[in-house]
């Protein structure tokens, strides 16, 4: 079964602030972020349960090459991106997230 994945408002705000950050680091290192961001989406619109639960309903899928992680919870038929963070920011700026 393919999932159906939906980005919030906060989730599309998130990935694009950081994509601009990176290219700002390099240039096309923002590409290389979306790409693997593109790379995560993928992998759980086709098993999202693969993905461990990190704090009660919230799923985490980790990117590769990049400290960041895109957090989701599923429902009944699709998986809901509430974010993308930094591995090492504040943990209440995502659990927060509905």
């Amino acid at each position: 079964m393919k999932w159906t994945v939906v980005l919030t408002e906060e989730a599309e705000r998130d990935i694009n602030t950081a994509a601009v950050w990176y290219e700002g680091e390099a240039s096309g290192l923002g590409r290389q972020f979306l790409d693997a961001v593109g790379v995560a989406l993928a992998h759980i619109e086709h098993n999202p349960q693969q993905f461990p639960v990190v704090h009660r309903d919230k799923r985490r899928a980790l990117l590769k090459r990049f400290p960041y992680g895109l957090y989701f919870r599923l429902e009944s038929t699709s998986a809901v991106v509430v974010g993308c963070f930094h591995g090492h920011r504040n943990p209440r700026a995502w659990k927060s997230r509905q």
